[in-house]
């Protein structure tokens, strides 16, 4: 796509309000448009910042199975069934690590953890 369609279609999604079409065309042509920031309007230039930060964070986002397994322990938690989330915490250990998982943990599950020792 030539740069300057990129930016029309960029330019032209924000201002119809369309900001995930924007940002995708901004992720997937990442290098170039900033590069060429200059040529945006304001929000889009908000848009790009965004997307700049969200690849420079060393977090990454939790998949789907990450997030369904957080759910388990959640259920496991509530219901104080200690031996199935012992069983269900083998493999997962390194998810227990991760700062955004231990922010989508309920109560039950911090407490029962952590008295548990594994995590802090």
């Amino acid at each position: 796509m030539l740069l300057s369609n990129l930016i029309i279609r960029i330019n032209g999604a924000v201002d119809a309000l369309d900001y995930g079409t924007a940002r995708r065309y901004i992720e997937e042509n990442f290098d170039t448009v900033y590069e060429n920031r200059h040529l945006l309007n304001s929000n889009a230039r908000e848009i790009l910042l965004f997307v700049q930060q969200k690849f420079e964070s060393v977090e990454q986002t939790l998949t789907k199975e990450e997030l369904h397994a957080i759910t388990v322990i959640n259920t496991y938690a509530s219901r104080f069934d200690i031996s199935g989330l012992k069983i269900f915490l083998r493999e997962k250990e390194q998810l227990l690590l991760r700062e955004n998982t231990l922010k989508n943990l309920n109560s039950d599950a911090k407490i029962l953890l952590s008295s548990m020792g594994m995590i802090k």
